[in-house]
């Protein structure tokens, strides 16, 4: 894998995701807002922010679109078709390396080191129980640079393993279960519901819940948009940050916790009883520079930027 994305190849990402949107930014009102995301309950608060009025309300048209891998939704900005999207903090990042001019609006979820909700997830027979059972192994990661993908060669390296020796395959959430069934792939780095399915089946089973070794309260979303969009369109973006923050409000109490998990599997199609038991990210809908800088750090350690960015000036205030 490249340490990092040239212009060229965060562009390139761009392709599907704008083919699934079908969307001129140029065509919309500026209170109409595409915002991409993909099939995470760290984007929860925007699902509830749709479904409970908090964005109409303030003027806003927000409207979700699913992009299947997290690395494709810079390039997805960048070219008009999402106005604001979730990249994890690691893609976004990669993408302000690569030359892209976006900020960050908001938050979604934040780590938790009591989320039994991603981890490394075997091949029943593979063997994987370790980090040095990962050498040599092929591993799906749900894109190249995102979250489950850094953190999992970070904990790799606190574990004293070179993460080039371990084989990596870029696939999407929805094809985890398929690949482990079929054998394909040795693991996967993955997060719920997908685990869930795949544990049920009996497939596969949890070698690790890797990431308890990250701190609480860092994210792994952020809302993020276009510099020149952002401040074109300042009021709606206020707006868009009132609403998620109202959301978060919502999430954080618990007698709204059903009708989170229902709005939730409306956008990444749920059944209930996977609903019912799920892990749901603590909501972060501000994001402060201690926070970025986390990750900063976390990539530079990785040789995954090729300079380090002034982190305040990520930030749309």
């Amino acid at each position: 894998m490249k340490s990092h994305y040239s212009r060229r190849q965060v562009l390139s990402y761009g392709a599907a995701a704008i083919a699934t949107t079908g969307f001129n930014a140029q065509a919309q009102s500026p209170t109409k807002i595409i915002f991409g995301f993909t099939a995470v309950t760290d984007f929860a608060s925007i699902f509830v922010g749709c479904e409970e009025g908090f964005f109409k309300k303030r003027g806003l048209d927000v409207e979700p679109k699913f992009i299947p891998l997290n690395p494709s939704i810079p390039a997805a900005i960048q070219s008009e078709s999402l106005h604001i999207g979730g990249p994890t903090a690691s893609v976004y990042l990669q993408a302000i390396d690569g030359g892209l001019d976006h900020v960050v609006v908001a938050g979604g979820g934040m780590t938790d080191k009591s989320n039994t909700g991603v981890g490394l997830v075997a091949r029943a027979g593979s063997g994987i129980r370790t980090a040095q059972d990962c050498i040599g192994k092929k591993i799906g990661v749900p894109g190249f640079g995102a979250y489950l993908h850094v953190t999992f060669r970070a904990w790799l390296k606190i574990n004293k393993v070179d993460p080039a020796k371990v084989n990596f395959v870029e696939t999407s959430f929805p094809q985890h279960a398929d690949l482990i069934r079929g054998g394909s792939i040795d693991a996967v780095v993955t997060g719920d519901p997908f685990m869930g399915r795949i544990l049920s089946s009996g497939a596969g089973y949890v070698a690790s819940y890797y990431t308890t070794f990250l701190p609480d309260g860092m994210p792994t979303i952020l809302y993020t948009a276009r510099r020149d969009w952002a401040t074109k369109n300042a009021a709606a973006v206020k707006a868009f940050q009132e609403g998620v923050i109202e959301a978060a409000n919502f999430i954080k109490k618990p007698a709204n916790n059903a009708k989170v998990r229902e709005h939730i599997g409306k956008y990444i199609k749920l059944p209930p009883e996977i609903l019912s038991t799920m892990q749901i990210s603590p909501p972060g809908p501000v994001i402060v520079e201690k926070q970025l800088t986390y990750w900063v750090d976390m990539m530079n350690d990785q040789k995954m930027l090729k300079a380090s960015p002034t982190v305040a000036k990520l930030l749309f205030k």
